[in-house]
């Protein structure tokens, strides 16, 4: 099974990092879903939620101000000015 290699850093702290299935965030163009396999992608992000469906274990939304949002390889980075994960993703990484 393919699977995302996802990255969350902040301007001053690392966030997460995981395997996922499925990443979705608000860009400058809109709504974005990222699944493996997606075409590569460098976009400005809004501040809003982004939602990451991980390998195992339950959905996770991370809380960003704005920031750069990268889809190349399979490997999503995405650099947030600030971030924060919401309490949903208790027991990640």
């Amino acid at each position: 099974m393919a699977e995302l290699e996802v990255e969350i850093v902040a301007a001053d702290h690392f966030v997460w990092s995981g395997p996922a299935k499925m990443v979705q965030a608000r860009t400058a163009d809109g709504e974005i879903g990222i699944l493996p396999g997606h075409t590569p992608v460098l976009a400005i992000m809004y501040a809003g939620d982004i939602v990451i469906e991980p390998v195992s274990g339950s959905r996770i939304t991370a809380t960003v101000d704005g920031g750069f949002f990268s889809v190349d390889s399979d490997r999503v980075v995405i650099v947030a000015d600030n971030a924060q994960i919401g309490e949903s993703a208790a027991g990640t990484r």
